[in-house]
């Protein structure tokens, strides 16, 4: 198959990899995979096997701004590459590319498949504090994700509740979830990782690893943990954060807060890391932590970093997101309230173990594999007629 690939991203300078990273590198060893390049990120350019086209006249950072200047451009540039590498099928991801691609892809007759790998409504809506931006923005980015849904063969999505989600609006979506390289993601010494951390051995780690942002409620961690190792039998105990602010301060605001609740000693920030050496910090944790906050994002998300820390057979501590309780496992641990985070850190500690997890049907390679066959099936089936 010839696949253009719309994703979310600046697939080449994104600093953090993607499901589509991940699972089209993997098809591009069979298949030609097109891909454009958008100049918004500032991120170590990556080794692709993807067949790369610039895309960008305006080379702005800010991500709206970016694609609204951007837009007809981008349009030209999907349908020469979709009329000249006689593309068989469209996979969009992106909200405003996304309609972009669409139009193209329908002017050739070329299928397309949308991949909803997020709820574009409450995430481009995150970053606001103003509740009539936060409005405007709902509305306006719904109708534009409601319009790519409707002009696309397929949908797809990460999550069994983003499925249940879809079906409300009447979309019928295939699951296919996130998933690990578990060539890489497998349990490892985790005195090494302590080691490299300049930790104690002896130390427990209560760790944690991805985005830095507010819908992560590491704010609450942190004060909780302070209250945690002011407890006598709790003083050899270390927080570890793993990852940066992509487009906040709140990293910052982190640091801040570590300062005066007096735990600098304790609390450990690595900074971005590269994905290939992501378990070797995994494996400094004694417990990793899942503490998504807001109620709507949990209702939909499944994040990556569960399958991550499964694979390297950890304890997880996560908030009740239901995507991860419906997969569960004897590993999975949840917590609603301060009070419970802090007992089921106690149990971690008083019962320390590795899980050895099944993870297989959830690889990468496996994910491929899924998504493969579905666009081998559109492919076969053709476009809708609008």
């Amino acid at each position: 198959m010839r696949i253009l690939l719309v994703s979310t991203q600046d697939y080449i300078h994104h600093p953090i990899p993607s499901r589509h990273h991940y699972i089209f590198e993997e098809l591009a060893k069979r298949h030609e995979v097109h891909v454009p390049h958008f100049h918004v990120s500032r991120g170590k350019e990556r080794a692709t096997r993807l067949i790369v086209h610039e895309a960008t006249l305006f080379p702005i950072r800010e991500p709206m701004l970016h694609y609204t200047l951007n837009a007809l451009y981008q349009y030209a540039v999907f349908k020469r590459i979709v009329k000249e590498a006689k593309i068989d099928i469209v996979v969009a991801a992106h909200l405003f590319a996304g309609a972009a691609v669409i139009k193209a892809a329908k002017k050739y007759g070329v299928p397309v498949v949308f991949d909803l790998k997020d709820w574009f409504p409450d995430s481009a809506a995150a970053y606001y504090k103003n509740k009539m931006m936060k409005w405007i923005l709902r509305e306006g980015v719904w109708w534009i994700t409601k319009h790519n849904l409707d002009r696309s063969d397929r949908i797809t999505t990460v999550s069994p509740s983003l499925v249940e989600r879809l079906k409300k609006y009447g979309y019928d979506a295939r699951l296919i979830t996130n998933g690990v390289d578990t060539d890489i993601f497998k349990p490892m010494d985790s005195r090494a990782g302590k080691r490299m951390l300049g930790l104690d051995e002896d130390c427990f780690v209560i760790g944690y690893v991805g985005s830095i942002e507010k819908w992560y409620a590491l704010d609450e961690v942190i004060k909780t943990f302070s209250g945690i190792v002011k407890e006598k039998y709790c003083q050899n105990v270390r927080l570890v954060i793993v990852g940066d602010s992509l487009f906040t301060d709140y990293e910052e605001q982190l640091k801040r807060l570590v300062s005066e609740v007096g735990v600098d000693d304790k609390v450990v920030f690595t900074g971005s890391v590269e994905y290939k050496n992501l378990p070797e910090y995994i494996a400094a944790m004694d417990v990793c932590l899942i503490p998504l906050a807001p109620t709507q994002w949990r209702n939909i998300a499944l994040p990556n970093k569960f399958f991550e820390y499964s694979a390297c057979g950890k304890p997880i501590l996560s908030t009740p997101i239901p995507g991860i309780m419906k997969i569960g496992g004897e590993n999975l641990f949840i917590y609603r309230s301060k009070d419970e985070f802090v007992e089921e850190i106690k149990r971690v500690m008083d019962n320390p173990r590795t899980y050895r997890i099944e993870m297989e049907k959830y690889s990468w390679k496996s994910k491929a594999r899924e998504f493969e066959d579905l666009l081998e099936e559109v492919v076969i089936r053709g476009a809708k007629i609008y």
